[in-house]
């Protein structure tokens, strides 16, 4: 089982931040679906049989990575996502990820997709309304959540939100990025509205049920590790 605590300890990372006012949309689908938008080696994670893709709306606070003149910037970022498994280690897998911030658009060259977009997040009374559109009229999204009491969080729950590494692969690699942070604190979240076509963009059919969602109110001390090659380590296990 996925653990919900970090296992591993990142004392040298690349960029820390804080990751706040997150939502968390889950929607199922047939595993061989998302397996076949996943490269050799990389193998989808299911629970209960089904695999899960979800969208993640958040903040990313207080930023700063290593090799940047500006100190701390925050800008809002939203991840399209699976989770896969690499050597038998659970991990993410990014579909898509929009950001407002053009320095990380330098992590394409690990494979990691990142797209420039306009992205809003505002509070309307206990609403939390989130926004974006991909520049060049790419994907969109529009997403309302109200959210509710605090959740203890069970085996699902876990699963879906607590993995400690992305995998990714850029120029014939596969690459990992160990991530340390505190236990999210998971809010129950009701949906009031949600339109997107990021899904579809990621070569998805639409979901065919509602989605599942949490809130958090984030975690502050995230540290991101150095990216690190894993093709001859654990391709062949995987």
């Amino acid at each position: 089982m996925v653990s919900p605590t970090p296992e591993e300890r990142v004392t040298r990372p690349c960029l820390t931040a804080g990751w706040v006012c997150q939502t968390f949309l889950h929607w199922r689908y047939e595993p061989r679906v998302v397996q076949a938008l996943l490269p050799p080696g990389v193998v989808v994670d299911t629970f209960d049989g089904a695999a899960w893709v979800g969208l993640t709306p958040f903040v990313m606070a207080s930023v700063r990575q290593l090799g940047l003149p500006r100190p701390r910037w925050t800008f809002p970022e939203t991840n399209l996502r699976t989770y896969v498994r690499l050597g038998g280690r659970p991990g993410l897998w990014f579909l898509s990820l929009e950001v407002t911030a053009p320095p990380l658009l330098a992590a394409r060259g690990l494979g990691i997709p990142y797209h420039l977009a306009r992205l809003r997040r505002r509070s309307d009374g206990p609403v939390v309304r989130y926004a974006g559109e991909r520049y060049g009229g790419g994907p969109s999204y529009r997403l309302a959540v109200r959210p509710g009491d605090p959740l203890a969080a069970g085996p699902l729950d876990t699963w879906l939100t607590a993995r400690w590494r992305a995998y990714s692969r850029g120029s014939g690699v596969l690459w990992e990025t160990p991530v340390e942070h505190e236990p999210w604190r998971l809010r129950a979240a009701r949906v009031e509205e949600v339109r997107q076509t990021l899904t579809a963009s990621a070569g998805l059919p639409p979901p065919e049920e509602p989605p599942l969602a949490h809130f958090s109110p984030g975690v502050r001390d995230v540290r991101l590790a150095f990216p690190r090659p894993v093709s001859g380590r654990r391709r062949a296990a995987g």
